[in-house]
């Protein structure tokens, strides 16, 4: 899962013109992204995943987006979808799909909380 510097250079800049507080952090060779406290992001192989539920996953199938499998095709799929290339030239267009994947991450977030108390 190796990530350039030049990539997460570029995804971290163009995510920090739409999502406050943001933050990377390196992790298994790949990077993690973060608003706030929330793990919306991942880069890996110099690519960018958002999180995904039913909410919106659809968005992602809609244009053949692939889900991230750290362990090849045929292996286990997570609930992070690769984003558009050209979502990643246009902060405007890229803010809401952000907004979404921050959304599931802190859904997330949410029900862990319950499951704990």
């Amino acid at each position: 899962m190796p990530v350039s510097s030049s990539f997460r250079t570029f995804v971290v800049d163009q995510l920090s013109r739409v999502v406050p507080h943001l933050r990377a952090r390196a992790m298994f060779g790949g990077v993690g992204i973060y608003a706030g406290d929330l793990f919306f992001a991942l880069i890996a192989d110099d690519s960018l995943y958002f999180k995904v539920n039913d909410s919106n996953r659809p968005d992602f199938e809609r244009l053949a987006m692939k889900p991230f499998q750290p362990y090849g095709e045929g292996g286990e799929i997570m609930q992070y979808y690769q984003v558009p290339a050209d979502l990643l030239e246009d902060p405007e267009t890229l803010q809401p799909w952000a907004e979404k994947a921050i959304a599931v991450a802190a859904k997330k977030k949410r029900k862990g909380k319950r499951d704990r108390d």
